[in-house]
This record gives C-alpha cells, sequence and structure tokens, in this order.
C-alpha cells in the first residue's frame, strides 16, 4: 500500500516542509528558548496535533467542503487569520514570547492548547493536506481514506518531531541570549511580525 520508493519521495518533501519558516516551528523555537527542552517538545507535539487535526478534516472531507463552500471557507480563513494576528500582537505587545523572567513563564498545557490552535485554527496546513497528500496515493493499492491518513499521520509525526527538535536545539542558546537582552528584544519583534505576517496571508487567501 505504501512503496518504498513513494514513501521515500513523499517524506523528503514532508522534511522540506517541516524545515520551511513559519509560525508553528517559531513557536517551538520561542518556547525552547524560553522554558528549555520540555516547552519546546510539548509545543512542537501541539503542532502535530493540529496537522492531525488538518489530516481527520480531510478525511471527513471538511477540507473539501471548505474549497467548495463560499461560506465555510470565508468562516474558517477568518478565524484562522484573526488568531495568528491576535497571537502577534500579543507578542509584540508584551514581548515575551522569548523570555526568561521566571513570573512570565506559561504552564505546559497552556503551551500545548496555544500551539495546537495556532495549527489547527491555520487553513494551510489544511489544503496543503488535500492538495498534497492525493498526489502519492494511488487507489489500486487500496483503500485511499486509508493512504491518506496513513501519509497524513506520518507528516504529523514529522512535524512534531522536527518542531520539538528546533527548540530544543534552541534551547542550547539560551545562556547566550540571557547576556543579549536587545538580541532578545529583537527577537520577539520578529516573532511578532511573522505571526501578524501569516495572520494577513491567510486573510488574504483565496477560495480555489
Amino acid at each position: 500500500m505504501f512503496p518504498i520508493d513513494v514513501f521515500l519521495a513523499y517524506t523528503a518533501a514532508c522534511i522540506l516542509f517541516v524545515l520551511a519558516p513559519g509560525p508553528d516551528n517559531l513557536l517551538a523555537v520561542g518556547r525552547g528558548l524560553s522554558q528549555g527542552r520540555w516547552a519546546a517538545v510539548v509545543s512542537g507535539t501541539a503542532s502535530g496535533a493540529g496537522i492531525l487535526f488538518h489530516v481527520a478534516a480531510a478525511a471527513l472531507g471538511l477540507t473539501l467542503l471548505m474549497q467548495t463552500s463560499a461560506l465555510a471557507f470565508w468562516a474558517v480563513k477568518i478565524v484562522g487569520a484573526a488568531y495568528l494576528l491576535w497571537l502577534g500582537i500579543k507578542v509584540l505587545r508584551s514581548r515575551n514570547l522569548i523570555t526568561f523572567k521566571p513570573a512570565t513563564r506559561q504552564p505546559l498545557p497552556s503551551i500545548f492548547m496555544t500551539g495546537f490552535l495556532s495549527a489547527a485554527l491555520n487553513p494551510k496546513p489544511g489544503f496543503f493536506v488535500l492538495a498534497f497528500i492525493p498526489q502519492f496515493v494511488d487507489p489500486h493499492r487500496g483503500s485511499v481514506t486509508v493512504q491518506m491518513v496513513g501519509y497524513g499521520v506520518w507528516f504529523a509525526l514529522m512535524t512534531a518531531t522536527g518542531f520539538a527538535l528546533m527548540g530544543v536545539f534552541a534551547s542550547g542558546l539560551s545562556r547566550y541570549l540571557q547576556r543579549s537582552p536587545r538580541l532578545v528584544n529583537g527577537l520577539n519583534v520578529g516573532a511578532g511580525f511573522t505571526f501578524v505576517a501569516s495572520g494577513v496571508s491567510v486573510a488574504a487567501l483565496s477560495q480555489r
């Protein structure tokens, strides 16, 4: 059902997608810098869970509904854009995505929920799942739904692992950054603008 050559090509493409800069891996990096390895792992896992949400939605036809229904597409787009814009404005105002002040550290459940919502409410991964994964699905090799879910779960696992590793690696830089408050402030500003830009990008999505 999953030919090794197709599976390896799919894995390579997913790795490139995971490595591409975006708001979700930025969250994991920020958590790793400010709160250490466990926070990075939780944030990465949350992003993977968000991808699983999109995989389930695609399997159930909800993503296809967004592509065919103007109202559903508009509603999901506005919610996702608003959440990313809110995250960006919050980071720009508080400058606490990357922080070393114990009083501002967030509990792990809160970190998980932020990471999950960032991935789940962003319609772009949903369209990616619906448009990308079927390119590797072969109806002659068994159930299309099973193949979609199988490839989707693998993508979610790679997302969670990749983002967590980015955050864990970033946590090793925390001692250096503690001695560079201006750099930390610049990173927070850059992260805030990245979220805002992502929100604007989602708001500008057009239905195809």
